[in-house]
């Protein structure tokens, strides 16, 4: 039996569910505080996991970052943004601070993908590596905005319009966005020796 695609029903209950956890923590109902936070938990950890080197620094800002939705939660408005936009701007702002606590730190970008035993030999391995420290250092040299719709776009793999919506843009923005970061990637490694 053929499957039909989801329809706009789903999504509008999806939305729905979510505007009554935020209201009822708006009112103080613990339930609903820990749904949002299981329902968004590991996409903020994520995102802040990419962002600092450090795990337990990760899992600290992210809780930190929960902490402060409870504090907020009082004078959040629904907005037209999706609550996780809300949630990945407090996040971007703890990361600042972070950061702004040690200027001389690097800001880290994605570790060494995982690499599952018996996947080719110690030379494959080297050279993999190697190529992914040259894309890291290659991100660092992107804006800010440019690493957001990469991390988005194909590390989250999110859509086009997911991310135009978390990030506040229009698709077409966020098309052009991506098209430049991927443009000045590339030119960024280039210039280095990895292409």
């Amino acid at each position: 039996m053929k499957k039909s695609p989801p329809t706009r029903s789903a999504n509008w209950e999806e939305v729905s569910a979510e505007l009554e956890a935020i209201r009822r923590a708006q009112a103080g109902d613990p339930e609903a505080v820990g749904w949002l936070y299981e329902r968004y938990y590991l996409f903020i950890y994520r995102y802040l996991r990419i962002r600092v080197d450090d795990q337990d620094v990760a899992e600290d800002l992210a809780a930190e970052v929960f902490v402060r939705m409870i504090e907020h939660l009082p004078r959040y408005r629904v907005q037209g943004r999706p609550f996780l936009a809300w949630l990945y701007t407090i996040a971007r702002n703890l990361v600042m601070d972070y950061y702004r606590a040690r200027p001389h730190a690097p800001v880290p970008l994605p570790a060494d993908p995982e690499r599952k035993p018996g996947m080719g030999d110690e030379l494959e391995k080297i050279e993999a590596r190697a190529q992914w420290e040259c894309v890291r250092r290659a991100l660092q040299a992107l804006t800010p905005e440019q690493q957001e719709v990469l991390l988005h776009r194909f590390l989250e793999g999110r859509s086009v319009e997911e991310t135009a919506r978390l990030m506040g843009k229009q698709p077409n923005a966020i098309k052009a966005l991506q098209h430049r970061a991927l443009a000045s990637l590339r030119r960024r490694m280039e210039e280095m020796g990895c292409l």
